[in-house]
């Protein structure tokens, strides 16, 4: 995977995580329109940086790759800025989630 796509994986994991923090924050303001908005909009920009991504990498790859990438982060952000709990079932299965996705994206033949 080149830089460039290290970096768009990167950039699009942000993106997502701000509009994931902006939905929860829509949800405990009284559904405030701003939020909603701001929600919509960085969600807009995350899959648009992933089309590049998909072109680039295969839909498979590229998704799968964000798809953990925002597992890990969303959680982090969940437990560690909205005070959110995972009860330990969860937690094995986010446990279980990244592994899959790691074996997923190894290279064929490993």
């Amino acid at each position: 995977m080149s830089q460039m796509n290290v970096a768009l994986l990167t950039f699009s994991s942000i993106v997502f995580i701000a509009a994931a923090s902006a939905a929860k924050n829509w949800a405990i303001s009284g559904s405030r329109p701003f939020w909603l908005l701001l929600t919509l909009a960085l969600y807009t920009l995350g899959n648009l940086i992933m089309l590049r991504l998909i072109r680039d990498l295969g839909m498979g790859i590229a998704l799968s790759l964000s798809a953990v990438l925002q597992l890990i982060a969303v959680n982090a952000v969940a437990l560690l800025v909205f005070g959110e709990r995972v009860t330990p079932v969860q937690g094995a299965g986010l446990v279980l989630a990244v592994v899959s996705v790691a074996m997923i994206t190894l290279p064929a033949g490993r």
